[in-house]
């Protein structure tokens, strides 16, 4: 119960967060999906981060890349669940890595395919990308703050919940 509670937290303050004005694409929201992969079941895992983009996309609006924002959240998923049984440091990092980078692919194609802003050749598809540059250093400085910050709470918090623990059954023997 105190593991959903914690979760709970974490997930709300992702919702909340996102609400909030900040720097364009430095955002909880990818770290939220990489987080509920690993520490939710599968189909919570799934579901929850698909309600909180629908929850918090009623208040931000819709638009043309949503189903792309949507498929790289539901890869992110993924990655998290294949973290849930190789958890280590580097492998958190590397996972924000590459979630970070699975967004700016699939959303920048999505601004370069079905719109007119850029030629529909491969040099149209380049310089989608290529725009789309400045934008993805704030992606994956606020994947990897906000997943430290999910990853490193959620730990903390369960640290504090042992030692309690231990020194309850301390105090009781």
């Amino acid at each position: 119960m105190k593991n959903i509670v914690a979760i709970g937290i974490i997930i709300g303050s992702a919702v909340l967060l996102r609400l909030v004005p900040h720097v364009p694409n430095f955002a909880p929201i990818g770290a939220m999906a990489l987080f509920g992969g690993t520490y939710l079941s599968k189909k919570n895992a799934f579901f929850l981060p698909l309600a909180v983009m629908i929850l918090s996309d009623s208040f931000l609006g819709f638009s043309a890349s949503t189903p792309s924002v949507y498929a790289s959240f539901i890869l992110t998923v993924g990655i998290g669940i294949w973290l849930k049984n190789h958890k280590s440091v580097q492998n958190i990092i590397l996972s924000s890595l590459i979630s970070s980078t699975i967004f700016y692919f699939l959303t920048n194609f999505n601004f370069w395919y079905p719109k007119a802003l850029y030629s529909r050749t491969f040099s149209g598809m380049i310089d989608s990308y290529v725009m789309a540059l400045p934008f993805f250093r704030p992606t994956v400085f606020g994947d990897l703050f906000y997943t430290g910050l999910f990853f490193g709470g959620y730990e903390l918090m369960q640290y504090a919940v042992r030692i309690k623990q231990y020194a309850i059954r301390k105090h009781n023997s």
